[in-house]
């Protein structure tokens, strides 16, 4: 890479960064406590929940730490952000995010994962004669374009679709609410609400996860020099973040909600909490004693699964992608 693509990334890190509006943590004391930016995969939702309990309710401070959050959307790349160094922890929204960095020898890392399910769905009317995901063959399904490079191929390797059934999804319902043979993508804690709401009818939902897709979700990743320069920082930003998580899900939500929709004004209450009834009902962030929780096994899954597919060679040090020894103390026995 010449110093001209290198300088141009660097601003247009920098220029993503400052287009991303910052939280900042109410509860902390700048000149006391080690200063952490923290990008966010989307704008303020129920997803990043945990997080946003953390800082609203000041377990971050507690653990020394300045935390500033900055929202992700469709215009911002977190893994450029932490590749540059412009940001310090982000968020990985599935294991591919973090897989693709360990494929370009990217010096960034996921730490822990804080959905043990990949909450993407496939959605289909619910009067379509479609009962299970095979059932889609040869139907239209509309897809991102992120998603065909994704579970897509998981999708294709599994149950036999092609290519030629993929529309393009702009994140507009309209085309899967006027064409009753589509489905879908979504997740499992949005669209299907959203929609429900939208359409009168709420649509049948998929959970890929619970079809055997092994994707985590949810990750925290953290650059290599941040790691070794803080390590303290970044053992304290996931314990701090699983006790978010922790309260958020199984107790108050309220101090994360107030600050979620400070952030992210457009936020309804009654999608924050539908959300979060569904990530406890499905089990997407898991039990407390599986909250942020990563092993070598399950990373091994994916990237069988992956390669298996032409995805990465099967010579990749997938090891490379994450370390374990940042992983958060469990707080109960995994049930």
């Amino acid at each position: 890479m010449t110093i001209t693509k290198r300088t141009l990334l660097a601003i247009t890190s920098l220029v993503l960064l400052t287009a991303c509006k910052p939280v900042p943590n109410p509860a902390a004391a700048p000149s006391a406590l080690t200063a952490v930016r923290f990008a966010t995969d989307w704008r303020a939702e129920a997803e990043h929940g945990g997080y946003y309990q953390a800082l609203a309710t000041g377990e971050y401070a507690r653990r020394g730490l300045n935390v500033t959050f900055y929202q992700g959307g469709p215009a911002v790349n977190v893994p450029q952000l932490l590749a540059t160094g412009a940001v310090d922890v982000g968020i990985g929204s599935n294991s591919f995010v973090v897989m693709n960095l360990a494929a370009v020898n990217a010096p960034v890392k996921a730490v822990a994962a804080f959905m043990q399910k990949d909450p993407q769905v496939l959605m289909v009317h619910p009067d379509a004669e479609i009962n299970t995901i095979a059932d889609l063959k040869n139907h239209p399904i509309l897809l991102a374009d992120e998603s065909v490079t994704a579970f897509w191929v998981w999708l294709k390797a599994k149950y036999g679709f092609t290519d030629s059934q993929v529309r393009k999804y702009t994140f507009n319902s309209a085309p899967f609410l006027a064409d009753k043979r589509a489905a879908q993508q979504g997740y499992v804690t949005s669209e299907p609400y959203t929609i429900a709401k939208e359409g009168g009818t709420a649509p049948r939902v998929f959970l890929l996860a619970d079809e055997g897709y092994p994707s985590y979700a949810n990750t925290v990743m953290v650059p290599d020099s941040f790691a070794a320069a803080h390590p303290d920082a970044v053992r304290a930003f996931v314990e701090a973040s699983a006790a978010g998580w922790l309260t958020y899900l199984y107790g108050d939500p309220a101090p994360g909600d107030a600050l979620i929709r400070k952030d992210n004004p457009e936020m309804a209450q009654d999608v924050l909490d539908q959300a979060r009834e569904k990530m406890r009902t499905y089990n997407i962030v898991g039990k407390p004693g599986e909250i942020g929780q990563m092993s070598d096994a399950r990373w091994k899954t994916f990237f069988d699964a992956a390669a298996s597919q032409g995805v990465y060679p099967k010579t990749l040090d997938y090891k490379a992608a994450y370390r374990l020894d940042f992983l958060p103390k469990r707080s109960a026995p995994t049930k």
